[in-house]
């Protein structure tokens, strides 16, 4: 496993990190299963655990809390999020602060995710979702402080909705985010516009999350995929996304090396970016988190291959189902 500085903490991480959403909340989940998978990845080298309150209403929380019981001997970093007021995923441009994030808000579930953790600090807090014009309201600010000031949160940070990398760069220059959670792989690239850059001049750090598309870069998908109704990803990939999904992903397929699968170059991809420190693919099973981890190992793709892929990017803007 290879390491990178997380921004101005100072962290060292683990360049692959465990996104948590798959915990909880989606369909074919087996606890010992996940708690299996959880074990191996901290044994070959994960140190970096990404969950949210509303993985599961607080359940992928206290799964992450038991695991880190489990090895106190190791430094494991936990980042979690707080769910907008509205439980409404992605915010709109018409809520106020008061309908996400009130201050009475954010100190309640920063107690709640605390409790779930079973510990006393919050290594990395973040704001599920996030509009950048709430900067001109202080209160988030203010209330930030005061729970760092106290110790329960370390470090703060957001996570940006789909498709708008941009729509947080002027509260990342308040000095008080340290942290920027943002879908990032082969299709999404828009982030290196404007939000990379900013963050490598204010040494803030960089999650890469979605590094698989949801899915469509693991290439396995098809265009009559049919997810079960409770899974969300049902409502995601409604025939207008999954089809042209589908379509560019088997346009990538003649181009993964030999000896590589697709989920490894795609992770490859995303570590080929000196700007991101870590990505967070979901895994629920060991052999994931064998062949996820085995992509930290120091070798690169080739620039060649890298700049063939820069030319898949596909600049999407939030719709109607892009939750």
């Amino acid at each position: 496993m290879q390491y990178r500085v997380f921004g101005r903490t100072g962290w060292k991480i683990s360049e692959i990190g465990y996104g948590m959403w798959g915990m909880a909340g989606w369909t074919g989940s087996d606890n010992k299963e996940i708690e299996d998978a959880l074990d191996l990845s901290v044994e070959l080298g994960c140190n970096f655990f990404d969950t949210a309150w509303g993985y599961g209403k607080g359940e992928s929380e206290r799964i992450l809390g038991r695991l880190i019981k489990r090895n106190t001997s190791k430094r494991l970093y936990n980042a979690t999020k707080i769910p907008p007021k509205n439980f409404t995923w992605p915010t709109k441009p018409h809520f106020t602060l008061d309908d996400c994030f009130p201050p009475e808000h954010i100190i309640s579930y920063t107690e709640k995710s605390l409790k779930n953790l079973g510990a006393d600090a919050i290594d990395l807090m973040q704001f599920h979702v996030w509009e950048d014009s709430w900067v001109k309201d202080d209160r988030w600010l203010k209330t930030a402080e005061k729970l760092k000031k106290e110790g329960k949160v370390l470090s703060w940070g957001i996570s940006v909705n789909r498709w708008e990398p941009e729509n947080c760069l002027e509260t990342l220059k308040t000095g008080m985010i340290d942290s920027v959670q943002v879908i990032y792989n082969i299709f999404d690239q828009a982030p290196e516009d404007q939000l990379f850059p900013l963050c490598e001049k204010l040494n803030i750090g960089i999650i890469a999350r979605v590094p698989f598309d949801e899915g469509t870069l693991t290439g396995t998908l098809k265009k009559d995929t049919v997810f079960p109704a409770d899974d969300w990803r049902s409502t995601y990939f409604v025939p207008e996304n999954l089809i042209p999904s589908v379509e560019r992903a088997d346009k990538l397929k003649p181009l993964v090396p030999s000896g590589m699968t697709m989920p490894e170059m795609a992770l490859r991809f995303i570590l080929g970016n000196k700007h991101v420190s870590t990505a967070i693919p979901g895994m629920r099973k060991s052999p994931h988190v064998k062949s996820n981890l085995g992509a930290s190992d120091g070798k690169g793709l080739s620039k060649d291959l890298l700049n063939i892929l820069k030319g898949h990017r596909w600049d999407r803007v939030p719709t109607s189902w892009s939750q």
